[in-house]
């Protein structure tokens, strides 16, 4: 057997490791007898010379075994679904999509994650939301699934250990962006999970991590290789990220936007997402006939009002006030009864008459981050109650001087840099013909 310093030369070589190897590797990392610049150095040779689609399967499912599989009773095995998202701008379409598909019959185990960068953490929206705990044991979300049908919950403890290491080692060493090494963290806390679907969220564009549609392509089969090979039925969806999912970003902010599309007020995109992603899964779980039979199911559960109470009693269920949780999904609540308000709202102004062409998401965000959002390493707290209101959308015609954008902010305020950032990243064409409706989805990878 190769020693840890040959595993490391034999893959900065060029060599492909062997599923041997590679356990040994993952169970070094596990049990903490090899040091962090070995395992750097170990990721940064994966980087650099890449990995063949069979070492990214045992790569997955060594991490997958790392820790604790979880188990569900028979009946429920081929109800098991999850999605994952690989990162966007007002992306809070978990909240949405995980009620919907327990509403439709399935069983959501959502293990979501915190915010890093630009990205919002589905984690730390819900946070905001007083009470709400996303820390359950696995014998807790066996219960809520029993009684709920879906929970939101962060990683465990015990599930996967090996990845909690490599991913804060991936950030500190430059090599967050490696395919073989996303592959094998996402789709291995998806395995954990016991899934029998997963569908996956990959995004291209200005505010995503891959730029392009042929990277997040590669990235998209990648992923679905990785997950077949762990024996779940997986499906990617690649969507656009260049402006933002609905009107609302920040953290309590698009839990407000989250409840009004659950009661059937939500925005085109998000529900555009919300339909397809899940109509994909009850496809996939044959509860479906095909994909517009899916969408039918997940539109009418959350326009009938079954989705708003899956959520509802999910929030009680993980420690919400049953009050609360009652006020919040009321027809005509007032959220700030509930939520914290930011104390300061600007509003800027269109810049002069014509349509708007491109809201640039990327740099909303990175104001919002700057603003105390987002986290800027794992462990930072965030401001919940900071974010923005999107109050125009694309393809709408404005005139001079109508507000496009309101800014929730405390301390620190935003600088005039800032406010210039924000004010440059709305292009309104004077010239250009009003077209609402702006489709986020751009390709199925469905399994044959």
């Amino acid at each position: 057997m190769l020693s840890i310093p040959d595993l490391i030369k034999k893959k900065r070589d060029g060599g492909q490791l062997s599923d041997e190897e590679i356990k040994v590797f993952i169970n070094a990392v596990t049990n903490k007898t090899m040091q962090e610049s070995q395992i750097g150095a170990m990721l940064m040779a994966i980087w650099q010379k890449g990995m063949k689609p069979t070492e990214v399967q045992t790569l997955t499912r060594e991490m997958m075994s790392s820790g604790e599989v979880m188990s569900w009773p028979d009946e429920w095995k081929t109800l098991m679904v999850d999605k994952h998202s690989t990162g966007g701008v007002g992306d809070k379409v978990s909240l949405v999509l995980a009620p919907a598909l327990a509403a439709c019959g399935c069983k959501v185990p959502m293990i979501s994650g915190r915010g890093l960068a630009h990205t919002g953490g589905t984690l730390d929206k819900l946070e905001s939301v007083p009470g709400f705990n996303v820390y359950q044991s696995a014998d807790q979300i066996r219960d809520i699934l029993a009684s709920v049908g879906c929970c939101i919950v962060g990683q465990t403890e015990r599930l996967v250990p090996a990845d909690r290491v490599l991913y804060a080692l991936r950030d500190i060493t430059s090599t967050v962006d490696s395919l073989p090494l996303i592959a094998g963290s996402i789709i291995s806390k998806k395995g954990a999970e016991s899934l029998s679907a997963l569908v996956l969220d990959v995004k291209f564009g200005r505010a995503a991590l891959y730029k392009d549609l042929q990277s997040a392509e590669e990235l998209a089969k990648l992923l679905v290789s990785a997950g077949n090979g762990v024996g779940i039925r997986t499906a990617a969806v690649l969507t656009r990220m260049d402006c933002t999912i609905g009107r609302y970003v920040g953290n309590s902010l698009e839990v407000i936007e989250s409840l009004e599309a659950l009661k059937g007020r939500g925005p085109d995109n998000l529900m555009e997402l919300v339909t397809t992603l899940g109509g994909v899964l009850l496809m996939q779980t044959g509860l479906a006939s095909d994909l517009p039979d899916g969408r039918k199911q997940i539109s009418d559960a959350v326009t009938g009002g079954a989705a708003l109470s899956k959520f509802q009693v999910m929030m009680e269920a993980q420690g919400v006030d049953k009050g609360t949780a009652r006020s919040l999904c009321s027809t005509n609540t007032d959220y700030y009864s509930v939520l914290r308000k930011a104390d300061h709202q600007l509003e800027l102004k269109a810049p002069t008459d014509g349509v708007v062409v491109d809201i640039n998401g990327m740099d909303l965000a990175q104001v919002l981050h700057h603003l105390g959002a987002g986290r800027s390493k794992a462990g930072e707290d965030v401001n919940h109650s900071v974010g923005a209101e999107l109050l125009v959308a694309l393809g709408q015609r404005v005139a001079k001087g109508t507000p496009w954008l309101r800014l929730h902010f405390d301390d620190p305020a935003p600088t005039q840099e800032q406010i210039t950032w924000l004010e440059n990243s709305l292009t309104v064409d004077p010239k250009a013909k009003p077209q609402l409706g702006h489709s986020l989805v751009e390709k199925l990878l469905l399994p044959e």
